[in-house]
């Protein structure tokens, strides 16, 4: 069984196994261990790229049908680093499709999307091809909120054949990967007629 570090302290005193060397009551103290539980890290930067265009569309829905590849799915939230969520972020992605290629003179691909006041987000899209002068696959993202650093980042897949298996080992392949942190799961889901894979990618943001 998992406790909050609240309620393991709670327990701990109501055994009187932790006698609390300070004049702060437990409810204070327990708090203060809340508001550091909920603080989260920034997502790692990872550069921008050369095929970033303004004014894609807003959609949460990148595929068409017939499209060939691995359908996806990417769902997550837009967090600060005090683990508040950021209501008035504006999230734009844009990826190759299927085959590695990107639409530089439409918006195949691209998409513009507003968490909104729960700050979660959803996108529907194929699993992105190897562009060849890139190592392994990859998401673009670009996150703007007033009050807030622009971040920018991408998001990789651990079941990218380039890392054998073993992402924690050989996500260096890549040298445009930044950090371990990037690259996420992939859970199947679905029947085996209509199989999808399904990524989780939170976003925290830095503020001003």
């Amino acid at each position: 069984m998992h406790f909050t570090r609240r309620e393991l302290l709670e327990r701990c005193a109501a055994f009187g196994a932790v006698t609390l060397a300070t004049s702060l009551p437990l409810s204070a103290l327990a708090t203060e261990w809340d508001e550091a539980e909920k603080k989260k890290q920034p997502t790692p930067f990872c550069e921008l790229g050369p095929f970033y265009k303004r004014e894609a569309p807003h959609t949460s829905v990148m595929r068409a049908a017939g499209d060939s590849g691995m359908p996806l799915a990417i769902s997550g939230a837009v967090y600060n680093t005090r683990g508040e969520i950021v209501p008035d972020a504006k999230v734009e992605i844009w990826q190759t499709d299927n085959d590695g290629h990107y639409d530089v003179d439409g918006y195949r691909y691209r998409a513009v999307l507003e968490p909104g006041a729960k700050g979660s987000y959803a996108v529907e899209s194929v699993m992105p091809g190897h562009y060849p002068d890139r190592v392994c696959q990859h998401v673009h993202y670009l996150i703007t909120a007033p009050g807030h650093k622009p971040l920018i980042t991408q998001l990789y897949f651990a079941t990218d054949p380039v890392f054998e298996g073993d992402p924690d080992k050989n996500f260096h392949r890549d040298p445009l990967i930044t950090s371990r942190e990037l690259v996420r799961p992939v859970m199947i889901k679905g029947d085996p007629k209509q199989i999808i894979a399904a990524v989780n990618f939170d976003l925290v943001m830095e503020t001003l």
